[in-house]
Parts: structure tokens; sequence; C-alpha cells
């Protein structure tokens, strides 16, 4: 089995807080020595999930994962692998209900930070949580750790990045072959750690 190394939670200009263009994404990827994946993660929106992976279809080495950060009624969650918004209402569990019913993969943002939803998540039947957020403080990052062996849940990196000097500051190392359905079975059973990039 190959390894790949993504970045799972960047936003770009579609987010209204954003500055990252989708080509200046996919440029940086192709420059990376090692990052080759990312999740396109907008702030309730899929709009730059098409255009950046059709930008990233000329390079082979180089892989997009449509998604999104939903804003649920308690903090928020990541969807990876689908370019679609859930229904309404944005509850966390019918978010990763939904994530689950379309085989995308659920996982809680941020719990410990501002939008995060703390020891709520504990009561999500979710697919992860994120462990390493470039975004937050070290110790609502601990926090989340502990919260993901104490729940026997996998962890995920994202640098949440909204600047590109924000992007891949975190990453994963994903035991999966590149391309999308791979990446996210593996997160999904755990074949994932998280470093410092």
């Amino acid at each position: 089995m190959s390894t790949v190394y993504a970045d799972l939670h960047i936003h770009t200009i579609y987010s209204s807080d954003s500055l990252i263009q989708p080509k200046t994404l996919v440029d940086m990827l192709l420059a990376h020595d090692f990052i080759k994946v990312a999740a396109v993660t907008d702030h309730d929106s899929v709009r730059a999930c098409k255009t950046t992976i059709e930008l990233a279809s000329a390079y082979p080495d180089i892989l997009i994962i449509p998604g999104v950060e939903i804003s649920t009624t308690a903090g928020d969650m990541l969807i990876l692998g689908t370019d679609e918004l859930p229904p309404k209402p944005w509850s966390p569990q019918e978010v990763a209900d939904y994530a689950k019913s379309i085989d995308a993969v659920s996982i809680v943002a941020h719990p410990y930070r501002i939008y995060g939803m703390g020891d709520i998540a504990r009561t999500i039947k979710t697919d992860a949580i994120e462990i390493l957020n470039g975004n937050s403080s070290i110790t609502a990052n601990q926090q989340a750790k502990q919260m993901v062996k104490e729940e026997n849940l996998p962890g995920t990196a994202g640098s949440d990045a909204h600047i590109t000097a924000e992007l891949f500051n975190v990453h994963n190392k994903i035991q999966a072959d590149l391309n999308i359905d791979d990446i996210l079975r593996a997160i999904q059973k755990g074949h994932i750690t998280t470093a410092t990039t």
C-alpha cells in the first residue's frame, strides 16, 4: 500500500474570510516536496470544489478532495468526499448521518476552539475528530487529542488555512493510494497519523 501526505482542511476565496485562490492552492501542491493531497473545505460552500479539481486534473501526482466545513447548530464539522451541501437543518448528528449516507467522511473540526463543539463531539457518531488544527492553540489541540484517545476515534490534521502562508503547516500521513475513495476509507479505519510540517 502507498502512503499519501494530505492537508485535510483548507479554505479558498469561496469562504468570505479566505484569500487563497484555487489556482494558487494547486500551484502550491505542485511545488511542495511531499504534500500532494488537499481537501477544499470552504465555510458552508462547495463552489470551489469543481474548479479546483479541474485545475488539478492536469497533474497526475496531486489530488483535490472535495469537501465543506458546515456550521452546525453546535459547532463546525467537515465533510470530505462531496461537492454538495447536506440538507438543512444542520445539527451535528444530521451532518454525520448525511456524510455516511453518501459514503463521505465526517470530521468534527477543532472541537476546543471558537466555533468548536467541545464535549458535545463525544455524543456524535462521527468518523473522526480533528486533533491537529494549524490555527488552534497547543492546548486546544491537546484536548482534542485526548478526546480521540478516550472515544477511540481516528484523529486528523488540517491547516485550516485562510492565507497561503498557512497552507500545509500541518499534515496527515495516510496509508492509501492516490485516489479519493481509498483515502476516505483509510481515514475511517484509522490508517492515519498527524504531524506538524
